[in-house]
């Protein structure tokens, strides 16, 4: 996103001082837009998902040696297989991040397959709007129809506590982001969990 910034505007560290975690790619845009005197109406501001997502292609095929590791926390992989082969469970993915955006970054790590639908940054600026969306978007898939209020969130951020708060669906915290345990039980996670390691201890949880 910096970026594209730097190429539509020729500003550099755009989003320096913008708070990112959390919150949706539109609301990211927004508050530098806005920091920087951007008009609205501006036609390279409409170019810009165009552009950030020929970045954000770049940068994926970069080579890089720590990519691989880092990016898929501990545990992510093993509970995503064990929910998928369970018919009590619907996944689906809940993310601030544009949708191509969202598509490109998991399929690099083999992560996409997991999800039929979702709701993205893409839908709605306000991160708390997305749960009903994706609930949603879950019936037109085909899958089973639910209240917001039965579905449960995992994220790693105080938004995504939020998110889940605001349509009274419950929450698992995990601390593998920029939140530690004791930043997300403050903000009023239902579980908190340092990583998602303890396959058991979650699919517990979730169940719960």
């Amino acid at each position: 996103m910096t970026m594209a910034f730097r190429e539509l505007f020729a500003i550099d560290n755009a989003f320096n001082g913008i708070p990112l975690p959390g919150r949706t790619d539109a609301w990211i845009l927004s508050d530098a837009v806005t920091a920087h005197g951007i008009p609205r109406d501006s036609p390279d501001l409409a170019r810009f998902i165009e552009v950030y997502l020929q970045h954000l292609a770049i940068e994926l095929d970069k080579p890089a040696s720590g990519k691989a590791v880092k990016a898929v926390m501990p545990g992510v992989r093993e509970l995503l297989d064990a929910l998928a082969g369970r018919d009590d469970v619907y996944l689906a993915l809940l993310t601030g991040n544009y949708e191509t955006a969202a598509r490109m970054k998991l399929e690099y790590f083999d992560l996409w397959r997991y999800f039929a639908c979702g709701a993205f940054g893409d839908a709605a600026p306000d991160r708390n709007g997305l749960l009903p969306k994706a609930v949603a978007r879950i019936v037109e898939c085909g899958g089973p129809s639910i209240d917001p209020c039965d579905a449960v969130v995992i994220g790693d951020t105080p938004l995504d506590i939020a998110c889940a708060a605001a349509s009274g669906a419950r929450s698992i915290a995990v601390a593998t982001g920029n939140y530690s345990v004791s930043e997300l039980r403050a903000a009023g996670a239902d579980v908190v969990m340092q990583d998602l390691s303890d396959t058991a201890a979650v699919l517990a949880a979730i169940g719960g």
